[in-house]
């Protein structure tokens, strides 16, 4: 048996979420699909996150053991011949037996995307969040930098996480705008359930003026209240754009990945 990684990319548009649910159409049902059409074997795959509904992927990642006979870099090309069109597989990687995508993961990366213009086109409207208002960029800059470093995220958690601990290290956050696309790019060792998306629509009040920079969010982090944050996101502007692991696999990675936050963001939207 093989253990393989491999970087997905997804609109998720049109999907359930990653997760399989029956009746529903999943990322991860299609690619279990994908994986028996080229392999024989029912294959049962991992990733490293568990995106919702509508939330997009440009850095997925998912682990599977396998004893189909596929060489490790034609498995894209021989996946993407059974995945839709919305679904890509862009890179395979030979892996120890040990890795799992979810449990090796050192740490991740997210960004939200907001449109900030009194109309927004067609073929950007499902990977951003449509705004028709000028944000201010430096108070959302200030706000966001609070959140770096160790804390406990409880009050960033919707009510169904299944998390353990609600301690998270937030190593950076960054905020920056090019014309009317303004991008929220966050970097942890780890995410609760809704917590970018409850972060963007924090920072969207800030940026609004509708909510102080000073003890933004230092109020919800000692309180663990989520009633002191603003409202979560919609799930179509968020992105999960890289997981890093230890070497050998380390970062897997699109053309655009190097380029970071915003710069990474405009490369793929182009793309649209």
């Amino acid at each position: 048996m093989r253990a393989l990684a491999v970087l997905l990319q997804y609109d998720g548009t049109h999907f359930a979420g990653w997760q399989y649910q029956l009746g529903q159409r999943t990322v991860q049902g299609e690619v279990e699909h994908a994986l028996e059409s080229i392999t024989g074997e029912a294959v049962k795959v991992q990733a490293a996150g568990r995106t919702d509904a509508g939330v997009h992927a440009a850095g997925q990642v998912i682990s599977f053991r396998t004893g189909g006979t596929v060489p490790v870099e034609r498995v894209p090309v021989a996946l993407n011949t059974h995945l839709p069109g919305d679904l890509r597989a862009l890179a395979a990687q030979a892996t120890g037996p040990d890795f799992h995508a979810t449990r090796s993961a050192l740490g991740k990366t997210y960004t939200y995307a907001w449109w900030t213009s009194p109309t927004c086109g067609p073929f950007l409207s499902r990977y951003v969040h449509h705004l028709p208002a000028e944000l201010d960029l430096p108070a959302m800059q200030a706000a966001g930098r609070q959140l770096e470093g160790n804390h406990n995220f409880k009050a960033f958690s919707s009510v169904g996480s299944s998390a353990r601990t609600f301690r998270r290290t937030v190593r950076a956050v960054a905020v920056e705008r090019s014309g009317c696309l303004t991008a929220f790019t966050i970097t942890a060792d780890g995410f609760l359930y809704h917590m970018v998306r409850i972060i963007a629509g924090t920072l969207i009040e800030v940026g609004m003026g509708r909510r102080p920079v000073d003890g933004c969010f230092a109020p919800a982090l000692h309180s663990g209240q989520r009633r002191l944050l603003g409202p979560t996101a919609p799930a179509h502007g968020l992105w999960l754009v890289q997981v890093e692991y230890p070497p050998p696999v380390g970062i897997l990675q699109d053309p655009y990945s190097s380029l970071g936050g915003l710069s990474a963001l405009t490369g793929r939207l182009a793309l649209y």
